[in-house]
């Protein structure tokens, strides 16, 4: 998930890219995975910030 060169880029900041599929078309539970995926990408640094 990403815009490659298109994003501005700000020092200091740290940038994770994840390739996700393009879930146009796909079956419902190709799509779930893709959402379930997404969600755990979120998900595990967010448990390293808090407190």
């Amino acid at each position: 998930m990403g815009c490659d060169d298109a994003c501005p880029v700000v020092p200091g900041r740290r940038y994770l890219d994840w390739p996700v599929p393009d879930p146009d078309g796909a079956p419902i539970a190709v799509v779930r995975d893709i959402r379930d995926a997404i969600d755990a990408r979120i998900t595990e640094p967010l448990t390293r910030l808090a407190p």
